[in-house]
């Protein structure tokens, strides 16, 4: 049981989210508890759903290099929910639950993960542990594997999905 309940169906409906509710599939993610907690403001819900489908399951980078990330920094908020979550269309695409563990693991001596790869999961690790590191040299290093439109994309999906994974965990979901 959360802190603040999620909405019932009958007020998602009242307050025209009961298809975002619903959008499971788009986010390729089951949100439900999470966006029911935010349609306590429904404007709301709907920004932050938007961003969150825009970061997580659209762009340049590689679904499930994200969705390793975006477990990674679950892992790292210790958030059950978001942690708990897996992305249908990751998933699909073969990512498996080893390769997962492996990205919040020693990524970085893993020969699975590419260089690029390794960057990108660095990125999401410094980022709220020790963001000193971020400096231009780092940036530097992640241009040799990423546009700097790929780069920004990261960028916002790690500050966007640590920050709401915190949240849910202050709230106890999936506890």
């Amino acid at each position: 049981m959360t802190i603040i309940e999620p909405i019932d169906e009958e007020l998602a409906e009242e307050r025209g989210l009961a298809e975002l509710l619903q959008s499971g599939d788009e986010l390729e993610l089951d949100e439900g508890l999470f966006l029911g907690i935010l349609g306590h403001v429904p404007r709301y819900a709907e920004a932050i759903s938007e961003a969150m489908r825009q970061s997580h399951a659209r762009g340049n980078v590689d679904h499930r290099l994200k969705e390793i990330i975006r477990i990674q920094l679950a892992r790292t908020a210790q958030d059950p929910y978001f942690a708990g979550l897996r992305s249908r269309r990751a998933m699909a695409e073969g990512l498996t639950e080893e390769r997962i563990d492996a990205g919040s693991g020693d990524f970085e001596n893993d020969p699975q993960f590419t260089e690029a790869e390794k960057w990108a999961l660095r990125y999401a690790f410094l980022m709220y542990r020790q963001p000193a590191k971020l400096d231009s040299d780092f940036y530097d290093e992640g241009k040799l594997h990423f546009t700097e439109a790929q780069i920004m994309e990261l960028g916002g999906l790690i500050a966007l999905h640590y920050g709401m994974q915190v949240f849910m965990r202050t709230l106890r979901a999936g506890l």
